[in-house]
């Protein structure tokens, strides 16, 4: 008989481990805008501000960024054991919800990029045309989700997210009946992410 693979564990062993697991209300959002973003937000609806001071805040949930690999099969290399190889890492897109406060500053703001980058056009007319914009213009490096723990000076992990921009904004359900809090998810697309243990402080 081989030697055992299960170890024994002992009660302090399982305090320790199991004491530390994270949670999941620990986190912070953080983003800045591209400038021609906001400019246009700026001309658009006045002092966009308010919002990126609450923008942390305003995010009810999110979720950690996650990837695959596409692969390439191949059937020829030993005989009757086909092999697949990674060829392309693909990142999927990211979910944000936010609450939307009474001056509906968080839904400007989303919609408003949105807008920017399909030309900014905003034109009743049946005939109205879109020329959208380059995408160096309203994709940002500076959109990070951080995980943190109680002790946050010393248990941080960042993802700072490369090229991001909106890509969707769900449907946002209204109705009578009992009153609920008005919230709004948007889908970020992005190049990919890069991990690493920086804290990003919210401004």
């Amino acid at each position: 008989m081989g030697a055992s693979i299960i170890d024994k564990i002992t009660m302090p062993e399982a305090k320790d481990f199991f004491g530390r697991l994270s949670q999941t209300n620990q986190y912070n959002i953080t983003l800045d805008l591209p400038y021609q973003v906001e400019l246009y937000l700026r001309d658009t609806f006045g002092d966009y501000r308010n919002f990126k001071k609450r923008f942390n805040l305003l995010c009810s949930d999110t979720s950690l960024p996650t990837s695959s690999f596409a692969t390439g099969e191949v059937k020829d290399n030993y005989m009757g054991i086909p092999q697949e190889f990674a060829h392309t890492r693909i990142y999927n897109d990211i979910d944000f919800t936010f609450y939307i406060d009474d001056d509906y500053s968080a839904l400007k703001i989303l919609d408003g990029w949105m807008d920017f980058i399909s030309g900014g056009q905003q034109d009743t007319r049946r005939n109205a045309f879109r020329r959208f914009q380059y995408p160096n213009t309203y994709k940002t490096d500076t959109l990070y989700v951080t995980k943190f723990e109680k002790d946050i000076r010393t248990n941080a992990l960042t993802y700072k997210f490369i090229n991001a921009f909106p890509k969707t904004i769900t449907p946002i359900p209204i109705s009578y009946g009992s009153a609920d809090i008005l919230k709004v998810t948007v889908s970020f697309n992005f190049d990919r992410y890069v991990m690493g243990n920086i804290l990003v402080q919210s401004q």
